[in-house]
């Protein structure tokens, strides 16, 4: 495979410590407001998920625009945030009100995550953006070093970040509470949308339904930087865009920032050498309905090496780990950290008792004790104290590594199309993101980088 080209000097840009800012010395280019201050926010995607972004942030903002390509739910939220501007467009939104918005949230599908995102940063506007950051490696490289290089409150709406317990559980890792830990398994139910399935055509569809459909939907604002394909009626729009390679990640994408974030955070697995996938197969236009995707992390600092499983859509670990480790094979999600001095089941430690006195930086409380609401405030307190490195799921040093950690596997599922065998291993150099070895399955490159459509471009 051929080494990533262009942007060269994104390669080693990867960080590590949370108070890179503060070492570095780096002054802030964008405006500070004061602690009582109303920051003015712009939402873009805001269905389903979207919709409790925007609503968290309105809780300590002001929601001055909405962005969607479904005109019924514009409608909807210019009826909820009064005075907001609707767009379907958000190129159009920042060309009119750049000088208007200090942030802007991104709950769109995966693809237009990085356009977004990379436009509102280039304008010197903090962003949340939703999980996974983006859609493939370059993305999210590109995503960091822009954050870092703007000076800009980044977050990523992996909430779960926001709770006390992965928080505790993150910092006895850090402290070495288990030992050296060998082996890390999390499997999950997911998907939840079709997935492994054949493409339709629009001809396979009622004309009434399909132009109803187009009649909601702003189809080219929707498709954005990917490659434009036809509308099909309740296929991609909304939330089963997922399950396709040009819109989503599949289940890996969309549950591993959740899952893996405690032990990506408590053991620093960032920079896997190499990784492996087994599939029920697919045609690379779906992805499959159910992967296992093995992570090798050679040993960093003190921590050993790790291997890292991921099972989706059904498969688990042996009923040997799950009974030993006091899961059932009913459970349908889990997490497993094992060490040699005891093991995590979810956030709970077992075998071995806390080390006590570790720092924990806790995110700030809402009134009704929401993870969502309290990973928003924790971005929306940073913006307004002017301190990027305060927001856990910043895209510098966590979230943007940890998106490239777990989109690494993605090459391997791309990798693995025939059904339940093993595609070739991928030995994977992630500060360069260049595959080192020989595979010949075409189409990797342009799942680390891809070329985008006109208007869309990143650089």
């Amino acid at each position: 495979m051929k080494q990533i080209s262009r942007r060269h000097f994104l390669q080693g840009t990867s960080l590590t410590a949370f108070g890179f800012w503060a070492a570095s010395g780096l002054s802030p280019v964008v405006r500070a407001a004061s602690p009582n201050e109303r920051i003015a926010v712009a939402g873009i995607g805001i269905g389903g998920k979207g919709g409790g972004d925007v609503a968290n942030a309105a809780r300590w903002g002001d929601i001055v625009a909405v962005c969607d390509i479904d005109r019924g739910r514009l409608a909807g939220a210019q009826k909820r945030y009064e005075g907001a501007k609707a767009y379907t467009d958000f190129r159009k939104l920042f060309d009119e009100m750049e000088k208007s918005i200090d942030a802007v949230t991104v709950s769109t599908s995966d693809h237009v995550h990085a356009a977004a995102a990379l436009m509102a940063m280039r304008r010197g506007k903090h962003v949340y953006a939703q999980k996974p950051l983006t859609r493939t490696v370059y993305e999210a490289r590109l995503m960091g070093k822009t954050a870092l290089e703007r000076k800009v409150c980044t977050q990523m709406g992996n909430q779960g970040s926001a709770s006390d317990g992965l928080r505790k559980t993150a910092a006895q890792l850090q402290a070495g509470v288990l030992g050296n830990v060998t082996e890390i398994h999390i499997w999950t139910n997911r998907p939840i949308w079709p997935q492994g399935i054949d493409r339709k055509k629009q001809s396979d569809f009622p004309k009434d339904q399909v132009e109803k459909g187009l009649q909601n939907v702003d189809w080219d604002s929707w498709i954005g930087p990917a490659p434009m394909r036809e509308f099909l009626p309740n296929v991609y729009h909304d939330f089963k865009w997922r399950g396709w390679w040009d819109f989503g990640t599949g289940a890996l994408g969309d549950i591993c920032c959740h899952s893996f974030n405690m032990a990506f955070v408590g053991l620093d697995l960032r920079n896997p050498a190499s990784v492996i996938a087994k599939t029920t197969g697919h045609n690379r236009d779906s992805f499959p309905s159910s992967s296992m995707v093995t992570f090798q992390f050679p040993a960093r600092g003190k921590r050993g090496a790790v291997k890292f499983i991921w099972y989706d859509g059904g498969w688990k670990p042996n009923d040997e780990i799950l009974g030993d480790h006091g899961f059932s094979n009913k459970d349908d999600n889990g997490i497993l950290l094992i060490g040699e001095k005891g093991y995590i089941r979810g956030s709970q430690i077992i075998g071995v008792d806390p080390i006590k006195d570790v720092d924990v930086r806790f995110a700030p409380k809402t009134d009704d004790a929401n993870e969502d609401a309290s990973h928003s405030l924790e971005w929306g307190t940073a913006i307004k104290e002017n301190k990027p490195e305060n927001c856990w799921s910043n895209f510098t040093t966590t979230s943007g590594p940890l998106t490239e950690t777990v989109l690494a596997g993605n090459l391997a599922v791309w990798n693995a199309d025939k059904p339940n065998e093993e595609g070739d291993l991928i030995e994977w150099d992630a500060v360069k993101m260049k595959i080192t070895n020989d595979v010949k399955t075409s189409g990797l490159d342009e799942l680390i980088q891809p070329v985008y459509r006109k208007g869309y471009e990143l650089d």
